[in-house]
């Protein structure tokens, strides 16, 4: 909060040093054993480019129950980027980013070892779920009211599905055990200019599903529906950029069912391990003029809400913090101030259309560190992105670094579908038929 007022008087340079890039990440596997680098597998590119892969342990499936090996794979580029992604739960563990004298700092959360992420990122446990560093987020990405949803199905009319509640009274980010709790498949890739690595998942039909008195289904959850393959590239190029393409199949032949992929990295430009509350005097700007203003429980009231005269006008660059504590009016919300309910910003903002970044994708969102001069602008094809400012990181969890990251640590950009699409028919839908596939990219570019 102290370089606020300088940061204020950094906008207009900020929004100049702000540059679009693409980039391509790579997964991995890793183990719930001590992280120890086993010996490494390294396929050259041209130009400088490189993948790498190395043992990282090993942890239980649940879709098997069985001890699976975990690997990382360590993407780099010709300008000193280098990105390092886990197989397991297709984490991206860290992004290592140069500053305006070149010098390298890792800007993403997370943890050393994968007995941290297995114990501490997203434990299947129903209180909250953990703070998800770097995950694949899936079946269903961010919250779905009181776990339950109704879907037609072909020949069945409506059916109601129900889900592990693990969040207040609510689903999140798709139950006990999402997507990132699994050991993906993996294999290396390269592009024509790039290197990446290739994740890939099968959550079987009725994914999700418990008996009754299971925690978080006391009477029981049917799970989500239809047999769902994701094939996850992440890709690094010269440029800077980190490309994330999602294929997603819907491999039943009479099953309809939802998803909403997404990734879960908490950003900090000026470095993972920075001062308490660094990110605050960042700069943020969101490409949105509305904003889905939500509840007592962070679901969704069901309409769009004009961001402008609140605190969440983004539309030009501006301190996180600038307005984080104003608690002065409801802002859209009835008798209540979002802000307080979330200790913070936790909120997807409707994205403006447009085609006019790389690959024709939508700008999304800027950030600026005006004390390294780092810039990041991300682009999507998706309706939403979920800006979350690290509300209840409290100090208890030691990053890749070794510091305990607290409130304000850093912020998330997860592109998305709004929050309860399902239970709202009035929002963008996250149906996906049987036998359909559908593909979203998104791409985090850094100057």
């Amino acid at each position: 909060m102290r370089e606020i007022g300088r940061q204020r008087r950094l906008r207009s340079k900020a929004a100049i040093g702000l540059a679009a890039a693409a980039a391509l990440a790579v997964g991995g596997s890793l183990a719930a054993t001590q992280a120890v680098a086993a010996p490494r597998t390294h396929a050259a590119a041209h130009g400088g480019l490189s993948v790498t892969k190395e043992a990282f342990g090993s942890t239980t499936e649940p879709y098997t129950g069985k001890d699976t090996p975990v690997f990382r794979y360590t993407l780099t580029n010709a300008r000193g980027m280098k990105v390092q992604i886990l197989s397991y739960g297709g984490i991206v563990q860290d992004i290592w980013v140069p500053n305006r004298h070149g010098h390298l700092a890792d800007v993403v959360l997370g943890f050393k070892t994968l007995k941290e992420y297995v114990t501490e990122d997203s434990p299947p446990v129903t209180a909250n779920g953990g703070p998800y560093f770097g995950e694949t987020i899936g079946r269903y990405g961010n919250r779905i009211a009181k776990g339950t949803f109704s879907l037609d199905q072909p020949g069945a009319g409506k059916v109601t599905y129900t889900l592990p509640i693990n969040n207040g009274v609510n689903s999140l980010h798709g139950g006990l055990n999402g997507f990132g709790n699994h050991v993906w498949a993996s294999q290396a890739v390269q592009g024509n200019g790039s290197v990446g690595v290739q994740l890939t998942l099968v959550s079987p039909n009725g994914d999700e599903s418990h008996p009754a008195g299971s925690p978080g289904c006391p009477n029981g959850c049917t799970g989500y529906p239809a047999q769902l393959k994701v094939v996850l590239t992440y890709s690094l190029n010269n440029r800077n950029q980190l490309i994330l393409h999602y294929n997603m199949t819907n491999q039943s032949s009479n099953l309809n069912t939802v998803v909403n992929l997404t990734n879960h990295s908490y950003f900090n430009l000026a470095g993972e391990g920075s001062f308490p509350g660094s990110a605050y005097g960042q700069l943020l700007q969101i490409n949105a003029d509305k904003y889905t203003p939500t509840d007592t429980t962070q679901i969704p009231l069901g309409y769009q809400a004009s961001v402008f005269g609140t605190p969440f006008d983004f539309t030009k660059p501006t301190p996180m913090g600038a307005r984080i504590e104003d608690y002065t009016a409801n802002f859209n919300s009835p008798g209540f101030n979002q802000l307080l309910i979330g200790q913070g910003y936790d909120h997807n903002w409707v994205l403006n259309p447009g085609h006019n970044g790389p690959l024709g994708l939508n700008l999304a969102a800027r950030a600026f560190d005006p004390a390294s001069g780092r810039a990041m602008a991300v682009y999507t094809d998706q309706p939403g992105v979920q800006v979350y400012t690290s509300n209840f990181l409290n100090g208890t969890l030691i990053g890749i670094s070794g510091h305990a990251y607290r409130q304000g640590a850093a912020y998330t950009f997860e592109t998305q579908h709004f929050p309860d699409s399902p239970n709202h028919p009035n929002f963008p839908s996250t149906e996906l038929k049987a036998g359909q596939t559908q593909n979203t990219t998104t791409i985090f570019a850094f100057n």
